[in-house]
């Protein structure tokens, strides 16, 4: 089941419940701020996640793995990569 779209897996998040996120795929907009750029381009392409993108892993991705706060050291990158398989 795909829970994000950009991989990161909400049934792990430690706010999901504490912030009553539904998370990406079932909300507006995140509890964190007004848009996620990753969730916009997915849905824009009108893609599933980003795994399904002919871009996949672009830059923007790419830095949401390895380079903000929350990274994962690309665990997202992966988890898309196996829902494609799936």
């Amino acid at each position: 089941m795909v829970e994000s779209r950009c991989g990161l897996l909400c049934s792990e998040c430690e706010f999901r419940e504490k912030m009553g996120c539904k998370g990406c795929v079932d909300m507006d907009k995140p509890f964190w701020g007004d848009s996620c750029p990753v969730k916009s381009c997915s849905e824009t392409k009108g893609r599933e996640h980003c795994g399904k993108c002919d871009n996949f892993v672009c830059e923007l991705l790419h830095k949401f793995a390895y380079d903000m706060e929350q990274s994962d050291n690309g665990a997202r990158i992966e988890q898309c990569k196996k829902w494609c398989q799936g």
